[in-house]
Order: structure tokens, then C-alpha cells, then sequence
């Protein structure tokens, strides 16, 4: 089996007596857009920034590409391209010249340098801004800028924190579109309180919570597992134990909530007509099934409708439950630097 491109196992981070990080584990194989998703100050910051080896974890692993990050940290910085919620650019430079800054300081030979730049800005769509200063481009450009730098070296992950923070609706689906352009070839990571950033962007995502991760998979897979199954409101007229008896042949009684509204006689000057709340687990939809064999045994369906969870509900769930028990949570380790906690806003750092 190969190697995952990224993998992180058990990250446990410390300031003090704040525990910023619980325990981290989730894998990015090669050529996906993992999504890292938490509400602000969930951990996704400190994660990335012991990831990319801003910051040491008091606990745990993470590798790149097979390279431990604080065992092998320069094989590591050549491998992955960072982008922090501020973008680290220098205003008074010109596009290229910036770009030409950042690939030599990563190590991009002088000969490789102009052809570098120059896959750069094509794949950030900045070719016609490559004289212009950073300072009079727009936030969305500014954006495009900071994700070249990531990738001006060519390395096989990509880390982008909050890539669109800040931009408006064009300039996010600009940059939502540039980031799937850019996986296949490289693995990338993104942290995002967004949820249509995931939707829209990942193929799988991890969701983190007060420092602990408390799901990960497809979204398709989370929906599944998580969304509670299927919601049915029922209008029907008839014999209170003939529709018993209909729905009784159609869902399994064990697995399935049947709860009886108040009669709807008096609304509508109609006998036997009742409401009924329907609620069934599992991704199975028999929505059809039930109002047919209703009608089809001589009831009558006023009215129908399905709910069921969906992303935003699914995150909430997860996101407001109380935190993990003192027995469940790791022990605090010491932590060997003074930086302030995680506030999913980076410190500043050059690029």
C-alpha cells in the first residue's frame, strides 16, 4: 500500500495549561483536496502550523511525502507550499519579482527560477499582472499571489489556511476553482469554517472540535452516518388502525419513530384525518414506497414532506456537543515554546 502524502498520528499541542490541540490523526493520500473543517479556535491553525513546521507539537507525528516534520524539517519545507491566512507578501514588489524572491529563498536553482515563475503565474491566471505591485492588485488577487508562492518550487502538498477569508463571491469561486485546478498533481489541505468550502471543494474532509477530531470521510460518507436518517410529515385520512397497519407492513417497527399528531377534524371539517411524524434511520429514502401502499390500500394522502439533515446540521451536531470527558482527554505535556494559543488567526511569518 502506498504511502499517504500527508499523515498526521496523535497531535497533542500545549501552551501552558491550554490545551490547544487533544488528539489529531487523519491521512491525505496523493492527489486529494482534504478539507480540514472546525468552527474558529477548533485547532485547525495549530495544526497547520505544526504541519508546515512553524510550531513543534507537544505530542504525536506528522509526515510529508514519507518525511517526519521536525525530524527531517528541510525535506519536509521542500515538499509542501504554505499559505497562511495573511498572506506573507511585500507590497512594493512587483508580482514577479516577489515569486522570483520566494523561489529562491525555497531553494529553486537560478536556471530553474524563470521557468518556475513563470508555470506560477499561468497556473494563478496572474500572467498579465506579473509587472504589476502587489500593493494595487485587489484582495482576490492578492489571494491568487499568495497561493503562487505556495506552489512556485513545485511541491507535491499544499497547505492553504482559510484561502478565501475576506473575498467576495466572484473572487471565491475564482479561488475555488483554482484550488481544484491545482490537486491531481499535488495533495492539498484546506482549513475552512466555511461549509460550502467544503462542499464544493473537498473530496473528503476531517472535522475538528475543541482540538479533538470528531469525524472524517466523504461528505457522502458523513451524510450517511451522520445526518440521522429521514423525516416524514403525513396527512392522512382514514381508520387510525388500518393506516397503523399499512405503515407496520412497510418499516421495521425496531428502527423506526411513529408519532401521532392531533386530529385535523376540526380544520378541515373532515373525519379520521390525522398527522402523523415519521422518522427513519439509514440513507434509505421510502418516501414512495409509504405513499403509495397508503393510497393504494384506499387512504387518503392529504399531504407529504421529507426532511432530512443536511451538511450545516450535520456540523452543528458535531461542533456543539460538550467536550470530551477529563478521563478521555490526553494529559497536558508541557510545551517547550511561549507562543500564544491557537486563534485560527496565523502569526506573521515570511514566506
Amino acid at each position: 500500500m502506498p504511502t499517504p502524502m500527508i499523515e498526521v498520528n496523535h497531535l497533542n499541542k500545549v501552551y501552558g495549561s491550554t490545551q490547544a490541540l487533544g488528539d489529531v490523526s487523519f491521512q491525505a493520500e496523493a492527489g486529494e483536496i482534504l478539507g480540514l473543517l472546525g468552527p474558529n479556535g477548533a485547532g485547525k491553525t495549530t495544526t497547520m502550523r505544526i504541519l508546515s513546521g512553524y510550531l513543534p507539537a507537544s505530542r504525536g507525528t506528522a509526515a510529508i511525502d514519507g518525511f517526519e516534520v521536525h525530524q527531517d524539517p528541510m525535506a519536509v519545507r521542500q515538499r509542501i507550499g504554505y499559505l497562511p491566512e495573511s498572506p506573507p507578501l511585500y507590497p512594493e514588489m512587483s508580482v514577479a519579482q516577489y515569486l522570483n524572491f520566494v523561489a529562491e529563498i525555497k531553494g529553486v536553482s537560478a536556471g530553474d527560477r524563470p521557468q518556475q515563475v513563470k508555470k506560477a503565474l499561468l497556473s494563478c491566471g496572474l500572467e498579465d499582472k506579473a509587472k504589476t505591485l502587489i500593493r494595487k492588485l485587489s484582495k482576490g488577487y492578492r489571494q491568487r499571489v499568495g497561493i503562487a508562492q505556495a506552489i512556485v518550487h513545485d511541491p507535491p502538498a499544499i497547505i492553504l489556511d482559510e484561502p478565501t477569508v475576506g473575498l467576495d463571491p466572484r473572487q471565491i469561486i475564482e479561488v475555488r476553482k483554482l484550488i481544484q485546478q491545482l490537486a491531481g498533481e499535488r495533495t492539498v489541505i484546506l482549513s475552512t469554517h466555511i461549509l460550502p468550502e467544503v462542499s464544493m471543494t473537498c473530496n473528503r474532509v476531517v472535522i475538528i472540535n475543541r482540538g479533538n477530531v470528531v469525524a472524517t470521510g466523504s461528505l457522502d460518507e458523513l451524510m450517511t452516518q451522520l445526518a440521522g436518517g429521514y423525516r416524514y410529515e403525513l396527512e392522512v385520512r382514514g381508520e387510525k388502525t388500518q393506516i397503523e397497519a399499512v405503515l407496520s407492513s412497510i418499516l421495521s417497527q425496531e428502527a423506526t419513530t411513529l408519532a401521532w399528531g392531533d386530529p385535523l377534524n376540526k380544520d378541515l371539517d373532515l373525519t379520521n384525518l390525522y398527522r402523523l411524524h415519521l422518522t427513519l434511520p439509514g440513507s434509505e429514502d421510502l418516501g414512495a414506497t409509504i405513499s403509495r401502499r397508503l393510497i393504494e390500500a384506499g387512504l387518503d394522502l392529504y399531504e407529504m414532506r421529507r426532511n432530512r439533515d443536511n451538511l450545516e446540521d450535520v456540523f452543528l451536531k458535531l461542533t456543539t456537543q460538550e467536550d470530551i470527558t477529563p478521563e478521555a482527554r490526553p494529559a497536558p505535556v508541557p510545551s517547550p515554546d511561549p507562543a500564544a494559543p491557537d486563534s485560527d488567526t496565523p502569526a506573521p511569518t515570511n514566506p
